[in-house]
């Protein structure tokens, strides 16, 4: 199965309203990226091991390890949690960045170094969510 299938299928299978907040995240994230790479990561390890949440992946960023090895990794996340949504904003350095830029202004959300997390998109500023994530966007461009 190709990835936008994996993620059409991913938010299909969430419940209403979170399908539809989902659906539309996606949407606003492709606006922003038209043509980033797309991924989608089922949440389990090497061995069948459920280790996180399914999540989907917007662009491309390469991740340097402390080894000095590299790992390309996406720049925008999205997932369905048991509590909401998390948009992961992946690859800013200064992790204070994010809670003390739009951790006021979006709403009843918790903003942490890479995370937004909301219950729905309704109890959220959008535009700020967008402008977070045009952000990481930029921050980690290639």
């Amino acid at each position: 199965m190709n990835v936008r299938s994996q993620i059409k299928d991913y938010i299909a299978a969430q419940p209403e309203p979170k399908q539809k907040d989902l659906q539309e995240l996606h949407g606003l994230i492709l606006g922003i990226m038209p043509d980033c790479k797309l991924w989608f990561l089922d949440g389990k390890d090497e061995s069948g091991r459920v280790v996180s949440n399914p999540n989907i992946g917007y662009g491309v960023q390469a991740i340097k390890y402390a080894d000095g090895k590299n790992k390309d990794f996406y720049q925008v996340g999205l997932s369905a949690n048991t509590t909401g949504i998390s948009v992961y904003i992946m690859g800013i350095k200064d992790k204070k960045y994010l809670a003390e830029k739009f951790g006021k202004k979006i709403g009843q959300a918790t903003v942490t170094g890479y995370c937004i997390k909301f219950r729905a998109l309704k109890n959220i500023d959008v535009d700020v969510l967008e402008d977070a994530m045009r952000y990481g966007i930029e921050e980690t461009r290639a």
